[in-house]
Formats: C-alpha cells, structure tokens, sequence
C-alpha cells in the first residue's frame, strides 16, 4: 500500500487565502517528523507558518515515509504526481547511506525521481536538500555519496540546499535521545534553512 501525503496541519486549519499552488515535500523520517507527536512540529508545516505570513498562495504538503530509501521514494512517484505539483522538495538517500547501499544506486534512484517529477506538464520547480554519509564508511564512499547532490542538482536545475541538517548534526541538544532525529528546536532550524531556499522560488510566482 502507498503511504499517503497528507497536508501539513497549518495548511488546512489557517483561516488565510486561497492556496493555489502546490508544494509537496518527499522524504523521509526527517520529513515525517518522527518521534514528535505532533505533525505540525516538522519542518514542512513549519515552512507552511512562514508562506501564510508572507501571504504566498501555496500549501505544503508532506509525504514524508519514516526508514524509506530512495527506491521506495521511486516506487511512489506515479502516485504521488498523480496531482499537480507546483514545487517538489526532495529529501532522500539518508536510509541508502545508513545501509551502506552504493551510492552509484542511490544517484541512479534519485536521477530517476527528478526525472518524473519534471514530466508534469508544466514541470514543478525542484528542490533538493542534500545529506552526508555518516564518517564511519570511510573517505571513498563519502566522497562517492556526497557528490550525489550536488552533481544532480546542476543536472536537473533543482535548487540546492547542501546539506539539511546543516547547524543540527552531531549537536546533542538539537537531536532526539537516538542523535539522529532532531528536536522540536532541530526542526525550527531545519524549517529557517529550508525556507531561506523556498521564499525566492515562491516569491517569483509560477
């Protein structure tokens, strides 16, 4: 079964105007918001906060999968771009490194999303939020995975944010009890960098 995307909580409660653009947020536990009981607390309805207040007619919408790899993320793009996506954020490959998959793999699954996304017609704008490999599988294999996102943002002309959990990483007070998954602060700061990369792309119109 296809997990489903949901709208963030702020986009369907806020009382502002009408959202008529998309902006769909593929990812991970990251994304999901994992370990808060909340789903307003993840960045994406974070980022929701700040389009309303900008008064920017988009919604976000989260479809964030907790554990999913990059192939799992491939495997649901014909559903999930079964509606039309304005801007399509993209946050994945963290699981791929975690297991040690190979990163030629994980480019190739990721080449493969972005190509999807842009058949929309008229194709959504991208985003990419970049990760690292954790140190402990060795200098070659970082290099190798750390290229990815770079070198397919260039290709793909998606926006690029280097890394998402620039500034929360290895910080103990930004990340839950596992020093994976970050806090409700985590989140915030994830949430500032996402949307420091947004607000130009959204503010330009379609």
């Amino acid at each position: 079964m296809v997990p489903a995307a949901r709208a963030t909580p702020s986009a369907r409660s806020s009382g502002g105007g009408a959202r008529t653009g998309l902006i769909l947020f593929v990812g991970t536990s990251l994304t999901a918001g994992y370990g808060h009981p909340d789903p307003d607390l993840a960045y994406p309805a974070l980022v929701q906060l700040e389009i309303d207040a900008a008064g920017l007619p988009y919604r976000a919408v989260n479809a964030g999968v907790s554990g999913e790899t990059s192939a799992g993320a491939l495997r649901r793009m014909d559903w999930l771009l079964r509606q039309k996506v304005d801007v399509f954020v993209l946050e994945t490959g963290a699981n791929d490194a975690l297991r040690g998959q190979d990163p030629d793999a994980t480019r190739a699954n990721i080449d493969a999303i972005l190509t999807r996304a842009s058949t929309q017609s008229p194709p959504p704008r991208l985003v990419m939020l970049g990760m690292k490999a954790p140190p402990n599988l060795g200098a070659v294999y970082d290099a190798r995975f750390d290229a990815i996102y770079p070198d397919l943002a260039r290709r793909h002309g998606a926006v690029l944010v280097p890394f998402l959990l620039e500034g929360v990483a290895g910080i103990p007070a930004l990340n839950q009890a596992d020093g994976i998954h970050p806090t409700e602060a985590g989140q915030r700061k994830i949430a500032a960098l996402v949307w420091a990369a947004l607000a130009p792309i959204l503010k330009s119109g379609p």
